[in-house]
Formats: C-alpha cells, sequence, structure tokens
C-alpha cells in the first residue's frame, strides 16, 4: 500500500504551471504507485478528492559525471485534476 512518502515532489515547470492554472497539480512518484493509491493518498493526507488523474512512467536517463557512468532514478509522473475549491500548498516528506 502507498503512503505520502511515495510522493517525492511537486513539479515546478513551465508546462506544470500552466496546468495549474486550468486545476491540475503535476506529482512525482515512485514507479510502483497506481492511480488508485494515489487518490486514496488525496483522500487521506489532503482531504481533496480528485477529479481525474492521468499517469506517465518517465525512464530515467544515462549521464556521465567525471568519467563515471550512470542512471538517473525511474519515476512516475502524475497530472491530477482538483476541484476549483481546492488547495494544496506543498508536500513535506
Amino acid at each position: 500500500m502507498a503512503d505520502i512518502t511515495d510522493i517525492k515532489a511537486i513539479v515546478y515547470t513551465e508546462k506544470s504551471l500552466n496546468l495549474q492554472e486550468q486545476g491540475y497539480l503535476v506529482v512525482q512518484t515512485t514507479p510502483k504507485v497506481t492511480k488508485n493509491q494515489l487518490k486514496q493518498i488525496f483522500k487521506e493526507y489532503f482531504g481533496v478528492t480528485p477529479l481525474k488523474v492521468n499517469s506517465l512512467k518517465q525512464k530515467g536517463k544515462r549521464k556521465g559525471f567525471k568519467g563515471i557512468k550512470g542512471k538517473r532514478n525511474d519515476y512516475k509522473k502524475f497530472y491530477v485534476k482538483l476541484p476549483e475549491d481546492a488547495k494544496i500548498e506543498s508536500i513535506s516528506v
């Protein structure tokens, strides 16, 4: 079962800020979280029932640093449609 620690960050990019004006919140999580689990997290911890949830799997990039090759972590990104009166300030894990 997923809990609040599976949410890694709220994404603040130019695209996500434009989506916030339309009532969407972009959330980055661990890859194991499902749509239903994310809805449950929002209900339990924030008291908000999402209207709609879309998900996107993001593979980690392969990067090199000082001659050492590595890979960034995989993550899942969710686009969460919130009701008009809902406000979520920040997530502190």
